[in-house]
């Protein structure tokens, strides 16, 4: 019998062990958990930043390769979940290709629109956006193009282009130049306060995976980058800084805030998606001023002495950051996507002029500015060279112009668009 109590002994020590390692198990669980909590607390963004676009590059086999697209699609759409999942707001997802006259014959025909068109059909139902890049190859001006162009808006929702002004091969695209001065004047007299202009801009200098929309265009493997919107978060840094340490406390808040995106981002690559980095430019909306913030440091109206500095500061700081760095990675000052700078505008603080200036140090060009609908092609075409020779200037500084000439209006008016991403503004002057 001494053997049968022996045998219930150990089963009754086996049971009191396997409790304690259920128990250590569950503890071990429980600090496991708060410590993952911990972690993601210690990541998630302030209400003031938001993740603008992940944006996915890809080669398509031809402009009918909506295999690739889809392949795009899937990726997107895991990578949003996976930075929800960690508090993050991702506004949009966007697909970007190589440039278009790589994708046809010399000149777009009713084919290629009728491929966009169903690549547009399916884009819109994953509700994600699409840039082809550059519509002409080198500095050709194509006469046929804004009629082509004006056709393909009318016809899609989701789909953006641009062409190239000024490279380091060509220098400045003197041909180009006209050929954008006509796509932009003929999209203007054909859309509703001319917001076709909208999806489309002239580039200077602008390198390929830029993950911001219209000068987006792809060359290599499959690559994805990151947009960010935190004019807001600048305005809370702003708000308790001065001169002497703004540009610290700057760089400190958002290493601090886009390290964490960065390393999700780093999760995500693979052998099928390279992640090219995240593009630093603090991308402004409706509800994220980028004139606020630049105002939180001056103390005063955007436009007066010392904004130029306040813009020196951020693009500083924004070029220097511990994350890897890609696109503009500069200051955009979009007019009418931002109401204080629209505001300002309407007070003629600044002119078209000193947005210009405003790039030699620090911004990205000249975004969505308001100009009357009877400005002729002339003055397009000696703006976007204005541009384009800043751009050369600067060391083939990437640039952009966003022009938006309104049919009917003129400097002074007043216009109020249909867009949701655009405020209502006043129409600026161009000397």
């Amino acid at each position: 019998m001494n053997w049968q109590k022996d045998v219930k002994w150990r089963r009754s020590l086996e049971k009191v062990n396997d409790m304690r390692f259920r128990s250590l198990k569950l503890i071990w669980m429980v600090l496991l958990t708060l410590a993952i909590t911990d972690a993601k607390a210690q990541e998630l963004p302030g209400r003031d930043f938001r993740i603008r676009t992940i944006t996915a590059g890809v080669n398509l086999n031809s402009l009918s390769d909506t295999l690739s697209i889809k392949h795009a699609i899937d990726f997107l759409k895991s990578s949003k979940q996976r930075y929800e999942e960690n508090g993050y707001v991702v506004q949009t997802l966007r697909i970007t290709t190589q440039d278009l006259y790589l994708l046809m014959s010399d000149s777009p025909d009713e084919q290629t629109l009728s491929d966009l068109i169903m690549i547009d059909n399916l884009l819109l139902k994953n509700e994600v956006a699409l840039s082809v890049g550059q519509l002409v190859k080198g500095n050709r001006y194509k006469e046929d193009m804004a009629d082509w162009v004006v056709k393909l808006v009318n016809h899609t929702e989701n789909i953006s282009f641009n062409v190239s002004i000024a490279s380091e091969e060509y220098g400045i695209h003197y041909n180009t130049i006209r050929t954008a001065a006509a796509i932009c004047k003929a999209l203007a007299d054909n859309s509703v306060d001319g917001e076709a202009n909208f999806r489309f801009t002239a580039s200077a200098n602008c390198p390929a995976n830029i993950p911001f929309f219209p000068a987006a265009t792809h060359q290599g493997d499959n690559r994805f980058a990151i947009g960010l919107e935190y004019p807001n978060l600048i305005t809370r840094v702003f708000d308790n800084s001065d001169w002497m340490n703004a540009e610290e406390n700057l760089r400190t808040e958002l290493n601090r805030e886009f390290l964490p995106i960065e390393r999700i981002a780093l999760y995500l690559e693979s052998d099928t998606w390279h992640y090219d980095g995240i593009d630093t430019s603090p991308a402004p909306g409706l509800d994220a001023s980028i004139g606020k913030a630049i105002e939180a440091l001056t103390g005063v109206p955007f436009g007066n002495t010392s904004t130029l500095s306040a813009c020196a500061i951020i693009t500083k700081v924004i070029k220097s950051l511990k994350v890897r760095s890609c696109g503009y990675s500069g200051l955009m000052l979009p007019v009418i996507e931002d109401p204080v700078l629209a505001k300002r505008a309407m007070e003629e603080r600044y002119t078209v002029e000193e947005l210009l200036l405003f790039s030699s140090v620090s911004g990205t060009g000249l975004d969505v500015v308001p100009l009357g609908g009877d400005i002729s092609i002339e003055t397009l075409e000696n703006t976007y060279l204005d541009v384009a020779t800043l751009s050369l200037k600067y060391f083939n500084k990437a640039l952009s112009a966003r022009l938006f000439p309104v049919p009917g209006k003129k400097p002074g008016d007043a216009v109020d668009f249909n867009n949701p991403h655009l405020t209502a503004a006043t129409i600026m002057k161009l000397r």
